[in-house]
């Protein structure tokens, strides 16, 4: 349920930035963008001069401060016009400064933190591997130590904006035999020897993000740049990911938001058997049952977003709060797939051609039910919770 007090003043003027922005900048441009994977750097400094790129991440390190309702409403707003661009603002906002701020030394946060705002800095999160995807636990990267140094050896796979990166926070196994707990994280700059990246990912959607390999080949890393504690990498990565699936169910459900508005508008404009489609009872059922799901995965999102705002650090969170951001990802994820593609049916073969946004919107929203952790590994996650 929400409460009396779920959103404030700030919340609703945030809101109102992020819609104009998308309105005003991304609206134009981003069937441009998806076609030429291209995203344009002005569009990236002005989302850096507003404040986007360092929403959640605390003044003291040049961000805006604000909380996680902030967040998931300007990432609601942004992804209703272009999905492309909350990705920058979730990558800043979650997988590149979470693990820093969750586990970081004051000097970490210091050194790495602002690059993230202003974007001179970005850092790329390197979890993911050729055989070990939603089986995060089976990386076999593997970093050993040698003096005041680790030797890294490895392939991270399908790491958002690694060809952009100035950074990326590498899991590898210090101590194999101990399985999800001999994991550590490393911050490794991208300039080090022995670091190079695989070709560019061609992606289905979301496209005008780079995504590529990232390859590690003896790689020299100091002691100094692990987040946290030796082999304590793993519970790093998992609460990061809680916070990066709110993301995702945000994304999701500007998604379908938008799927469900373009819906409405083509059923009341399109006149079939002598009357417009939206006058057909089949049809508004179907709008109906769009509309109840849209709201559903709504309220489970802002709900996980409300319950982390609860807590007074990032770490402080309980295991409730980790349900609950499996349960809002899981949601919104499958029922804006759904949403989205009864929406392209409505709009029958117009709905297939790439001259109508509908058709970019099928092609967007089907990654967010994979990444962040799949759909059935949240369902892993929520019943681990229920059952132990």
């Amino acid at each position: 349920m929400l409460f009396d007090n779920f959103f404030t003043e700030d919340h609703f003027d945030i809101r109102e930035v992020a819609r104009d922005f998308a309105e005003k900048s991304l609206a134009p441009v981003a069937l441009e963008i998806d076609k030429t994977e291209h995203f344009p750097e002005d569009i990236v400094d002005t989302m850096v001069e507003i404040g986007f790129l360092g929403i959640k991440i605390p003044e003291e390190y040049g961000g805006v401060g604000m909380d996680m309702r902030s967040y998931v409403s300007v990432m609601e707003e942004v992804a209703r016009k272009c999905a492309t661009a909350t990705l920058y603002i979730s990558s800043a906002n979650s997988l590149s400064s979470a693990p820093i701020l969750l586990f970081g030394t004051e000097e970490q946060k210091q050194k790495y933190l602002p690059g993230i705002v202003d974007n001179t800095a970005p850092i790329a999160f390197g979890l993911t591997e050729p055989g070990a995807g939603s089986d995060a636990a089976s990386l076999s990267t593997k970093a050993v130590e040698d003096g005041d140094s680790y030797i890294l050896n490895g392939r991270k796979t399908f790491i958002t904006f690694a060809p952009k990166a100035k950074y990326t926070s590498i899991f590898a196994k210090t101590s194999p035999e101990k399985g999800v707990k001999g994991i550590t994280c490393f911050m490794v700059d991208m300039d080090t020897p022995g670091v190079s990246l695989g070709k560019p990912e061609e992606k289905m959607g979301q496209r005008g993000v780079p995504v590529s390999d990232i390859i590690l080949e003896d790689v020299r890393v100091p002691k100094d740049c692990i987040l946290g504690k030796v082999d304590e990498g793993f519970i790093n990565a998992m609460k990061t990911l809680d916070l990066g699936r709110i993301g995702v169910a945000a994304m999701s459900i500007g998604i379908a938001q938008e799927a469900m508005d373009l819906a409405v508008a083509h059923v009341k404009e399109r006149v079939q058997f002598g009357k417009p489609l939206a006058k057909q009872e089949a049809i508004r059922f179907m709008l109906a049952d769009m509309e109840a799901k849209l709201n559903a995965a709504r309220l489970l999102t802002y709900q996980a977003a409300y319950m982390i705002d609860q807590k007074k650090s990032l770490a402080d969170r309980d295991d409730a709060a980790t349900k609950f951001a499996s349960m809002a990802k899981y949601t919104a994820a499958e029922y804006a797939k759904e949403i989205v593609d009864k929406s392209l049916q409505l709009h029958g073969g117009y709905g297939y051609s790439q001259e109508y946004e509908i058709e970019k919107l099928y092609r967007d929203v089907r990654i967010n039910s994979i990444y962040e952790g799949s759909s059935q590994v949240q369902q892993i996650v929520i019943a681990g919770q229920l059952l132990g």
